[in-house]
């Protein structure tokens, strides 16, 4: 995918109050709108300045992909954001849009595709409307610790939220939250905080927050829905022979697995009720992982030749073909 520099596209810079970014839109659409442009690539630019525009002219968009950095066009191969690069940031319904709307690039897509939930267009500068009315709910995504879903707990939270200055400069508003974080809770799950969303008119009630939840990066597990999945290193004589090994768990936690004698690196092992605490648990799936002992040690090369002289029959290759065709059988 390939990164988007919206600041560029408008030759502003990245601290442009609102006006200017208003002022250069329209210049830049009176000398490429196809419908009176001689430009070559007229068409291609003023896509370019429409999508520029829909980003930098809303703060919820703006604030969020500054949090990409300057430097993201220049890393190297193609463009993927970071883990968790939006969580954090509270955006109201209006940070949404209608993918049928226009014409938008991938990486648009991407990081703004999913930004709100109520089905909303959310045009930059709707007008709201006057009298009573509930406040709007807001989203945030959060990025908890594997651990919280075992135990369950009670964060602070910090969320921030963009606002424009009196000179249409945008800045961030920082605010906490204590935030109870249930048993079991899986990616992707809202967790609701009522009357924490936008505030009401006329006297009207908040809205909602709305969190979604996503879990930090973990170095050996990763959550698949309610499945605990992760990477299980086995000798060479626990595979061929079997073995009751332990298996250490979040929080903590630990459960003895049994490895079936004749397992293979690469093959899934299903621990069923080990997973993600809830009614009913997850399952813990386990890919094996085979590791030798080192060949310049002096005892494992004597044995690694003992077993070349006894097994000369032995054909890594043609077993590993064999074992491909049963997996696909």
């Amino acid at each position: 995918m390939e990164f988007k520099d919206y600041y560029a596209a408008l030759g502003v810079a990245r601290d442009a109050p609102q006006e200017a970014i208003k002022k250069a839109y329209r210049q830049l659409a009176r000398k490429y709108h196809p419908d009176v442009s001689q430009e070559a690539d007229a068409e291609a630019r003023m896509r370019e300045v429409n999508e520029a525009y829909a980003v930098l002219s809303d703060p919820e968009r703006r604030a969020a992909y500054d949090q990409l950095g300057s430097g993201a066009p220049h890393a190297d191969g193609p463009f993927r954001p970071p883990p968790g690069w939006d969580a954090g940031f509270e955006f109201g319904d209006g940070a949404g849009f209608d993918p049928g709307a226009g014409d938008y690039s991938e990486f648009f897509s991407e990081l703004f595709g999913r930004m709100g939930r109520s089905g909303r267009s959310g045009r930059p500068g709707a007008q709201r409307p006057q009298g009573s009315a509930r406040g709007e709910d807001h989203h945030a995504k959060v990025l908890l610790e594997l651990d919280d879903a075992w135990l369950g707990a009670t964060r602070r939270i910090s969320l921030k939220a963009p606002e424009l200055d009196a000179q249409g400069r945008l800045h961030l508003r920082e605010r906490t939250l204590d935030v109870k974080i249930p048993l079991g809770v899986k990616p992707g799950q809202l967790i609701r905080l009522a009357g924490q969303g936008g505030p009401g008119l006329g006297g009207a009630p908040a809205g909602d927050l709305l969190l979604e939840v996503q879990f930090a990066p973990h170095p050996r597990f990763r959550l698949d829905g309610g499945t605990l999945v992760a990477e299980l290193p086995l000798a060479p004589w626990e595979a061929a022979l079997g073995a009751v090994v332990p298996v250490d768990l979040p929080a903590g936690r630990s459960v003895k697995v049994r490895v079936p004698a004749g397992a293979q690196g690469g093959q899934l092992l299903t621990v069923r009720g080990q997973g993600l605490p809830g009614s009913p648990p997850g399952d813990l799936e386990l890919k094996l992982r085979v590791l030798l002992p080192s060949g310049l040690e002096p005892r494992a090369r004597q044995l690694y030749e003992e077993m070349a002289r006894v097994l000369p029959d032995f054909d890594a290759r043609k077993q590993a073909a064999a074992l491909g065709q049963e997996t696909d059988a």
